[in-house]
């Protein structure tokens, strides 16, 4: 190495004095969890609050699950505090092997990655698989108090932000009474003064568990001064129909193509769980779709989901081939899904979630698993009465002929535009031919690295390509004549096809998805701000109509052996290591960006739409008001840097405390 690299003097404002180990930070116990909520709760708003009593309540489903609690009681008292008991084994409370001078119970309550659902000794299938759900809930409230009965003697030990305040002890003798029962007060410090549990969503979470798992009871109590019309002081849930009930009620009086829905339950070979479906179809309605795995809703779907839609697009395929419908072969999953009535609850072995708040199932055996269980029974569904199976045949060949007619509409306004002299493709726009049955796509990216990775990962039938130069303008600060001056914002103008300001017309769109796809960085986060920006203020309709999405590139790639796994953020990498390569030797690369991502690595990780994640630009619904939404962006990005500090100063303290990464 060069002497000359240390000649000379320090740079200004750069004393090593002040990096020295004493500035290396170590977190210990569950300072890590107060440091970075966002990291384990995924933020610190009304979601994340609630989702601290699901982790504490899906712990006593997992315990019913497999067979040892019969009856969950959910108390909601006054001064915000939660009480879930249930009449299970019990959390052990001996002293733990590797940490004599503690009980198991206070390992698990102040340790993360702590737990007996790391293997299938203690539970079969479970919810909480990575050790961190009531650990994380007690760290984040101000008092806890844990009480369990076991072998005919209650324990009980009281727990303030994630510390014991006093040790455990006997409480008295429990004759008739064995289980766990866990009270806790989220933490103020934490989520703030105002965040309050709402008596309605956690009444209806307590609902939809006993709907989950026909075995179980679930009680429900709520103080007085928080019950109201719609959630009463007590109530008492049992389902022996599971699934099939809670459909039932949701479907009401409508009138369905089938007199009768399809549902069922069905246990997976060689003991790797089971599956239970229920789906209506109403002839009038929007439909919606609810994904569970062990109990856990997953509302982004997953590999589950893609399961049932290939049981049923294959089911009703053949079905069609059966009764002499050959343009059923034409039928596609969205024909099967939309407007439907549809649940899915499976339970499977050592599950995988995109992240710690599981909002999407990743196994890869579960697509399999559903579709082999589910094909069998709807194809028994279809043919044993053939009026049903063809009522509802009819009812997806006509969704399927709304959809090839829409398609030909835009097709007919694609080769319009392309063929016109006034509106002419930008040269760079590496289009799509639009042969495809599924929805076109464009994606924005940025440079040429980009694009080129991207060119070769697409689906050319459907999917485009439109690169940017870097950051564009900031409209919200730019006079309308720059902004028509800027080439960049022309060419992605001419590229939509639908206007702009108060000509913008989303039915002239020339494509059903805008997805900006940017490197999962601070810069790429930057320029799908300003992108975003623009499509607000100068095509808003666009954005209402639902048409803008965000891509979701990963940022690491983890590899061990022949295993390997993507990880959008240090979050999930963390969540990686402690689950799917637990104690193993892991080679982790990061991305710089997407060009640096070879074609298939940006098709399976962000193109492809059955293994990729979206996340659709909508305007929140505090700012669903134009006027509100505008005011904001304007603070944000407007020409007034005062708005901007302003808004710091007001958000630091969350910030501080939330992670940066989310």
């Amino acid at each position: 190495m060069s002497d000359d690299l240390f000649e000379g003097a320090e740079p200004p404002q750069s004393k090593s004095s002040d990096y020295d180990a004493s500035a290396i930070e170590v977190l210990e116990g569950l300072e890590p969890v107060r440091k970075r909520p966002g990291m384990y709760i995924g933020g610190i708003d009304e979601r994340a609050l609630h989702h601290l009593a699901a982790e504490v309540i899906d712990n006593s489903m997992d315990e019913a699950v497999a067979g040892h609690a019969t009856r969950i009681e959910i108390t909601l008292d006054e001064g915000n505090k939660l009480t879930i008991a249930d009449n299970g084994r019990g959390i052990p409370v001996d002293p733990h092997p590797k940490f004599p001078d503690k009980s198991a119970l206070e390992v698990i309550l102040t340790t993360l990655h702590s737990g007996g659902k790391f293997s299938d000794k203690a539970y079969a299938t479970s919810g909480g698989l990575h050790g961190v759900g009531v650990s994380v809930v007690n760290a984040l409230s101000s008092e806890m108090r844990v009480e369990v009965a076991r072998d005919k003697v209650l324990h009980a030990q009281d727990y303030s932000r994630g510390k014991p305040v006093n040790a455990l002890a006997k409480a008295g003798g429990a004759p008739n009474r064995r289980g766990t029962t866990i009270s806790f007060v989220p933490d103020t410090e934490i989520f703030g003064e105002k965040a309050l549990f709402k008596p309605r969503r956690l009444f209806k979470l307590a609902r939809s568990k006993a709907y989950l798992f026909a075995g179980v009871e679930i009680r429900w109590k709520c103080a007085s001064a928080l019950a109201g019309e719609d959630v009463p002081e007590e109530a008492t849930f049992r389902f022996p129909g599971g699934l099939a009930d809670h459909l039932r009620e949701q479907l009401g009086s409508r009138e369905c193509a089938t007199a009768e829905f399809f549902h069922g339950r069905q246990d997976f070979p060689d003991g790797e769980g089971r599956v239970e479906w229920a789906v209506g179809w109403p002839l009038y309605s929007d439909g919606s779709h609810s994904w569970y795995c062990n109990t856990i809703p997953t509302p982004d779907g997953g590999t589950h989901e893609n399961g049932l839609r290939a049981a049923l697009l294959k089911g009703m395929r053949s079905f069609g081939e059966l009764v002499g419908i050959k343009k059923a072969s034409g039928l596609v999953a969205d024909d099967m899904m939309s407007g439907a009535e549809l649940m899915l609850s499976v339970f499977i072995r050592d599950p995988q979630f995109q992240s710690q708040t599981k909002d999407r199932l990743t196994s890869a055996n579960a697509a399999k698993l559903v579709e082999n269980a589910v094909r069998d029974h709807f194809d028994h569904f279809l043919s044993d009465n053939m009026d049903r199976g063809k009522a509802l045949l009819g009812l997806v060949m006509e969704r399927m002929e709304e959809r090839l007619k829409r398609k030909a509409e835009r097709d007919i306004k694609r080769k319009t535009a392309t063929s016109s002299r006034k509106l002419r493709l930008p040269g760079k726009l590496i289009d799509c031919t639009g042969k495809g049955d599924e929805p076109t796509e464009l994606f924005i990216v940025e440079g040429d690295s980009a694009s080129g990775s991207g060119k070769q990962a697409r689906n050319r039938d459907t999917q485009a390509i439109l690169p940017i130069r870097g950051k564009i303008l900031n409209v919200a600060s730019a006079t309308k004549a720059k902004i028509l001056a800027n080439q960049e914002i022309a060419d992605l103008i001419q590229a939509l096809g639908c206007g702009t300001g108060k000509d913008c017309n989303a039915a002239d769109l020339r494509y059903d998805r805008i997805i900006i796809m940017t490197d999962a960085d601070v810069d790429g986060a930057h320029i799908a701000t300003l992108l975003m920006t623009l499509f607000f203020q100068e095509m808003t309709d666009v954005v209402k109509n639902g048409h803008v999405f965000l891509a979701q590139p990963p940022l690491f790639r983890l590899s061990s052996g022949s295993t390997s796994a993507y990880a959008k953020d240090e979050a999930q990498r963390e969540e990686l290591e402690a689950t799917l390569f637990k104690g193993k030797k892991v080679e982790v690369s990061r991305f710089k960006g997407l060009g640096e991502m070879n074609p298939a690595q940006l098709r399976e990780t962000t193109m492809d739409p059955a293994t990729r994640t979206l996340l659709r630009i909508e305007l929140p619904r505090e700012y669903e008001d134009r006027a509100s939404t505008k005011d904001l962006i304007d603070r944000l990005m407007g020409r007034n840097p005062e708005h901007r500090f302003q808004f710091i100063q007001d958000h630091a303290a969350q910030v501080d405390r939330d992670t940066i990464d989310a």
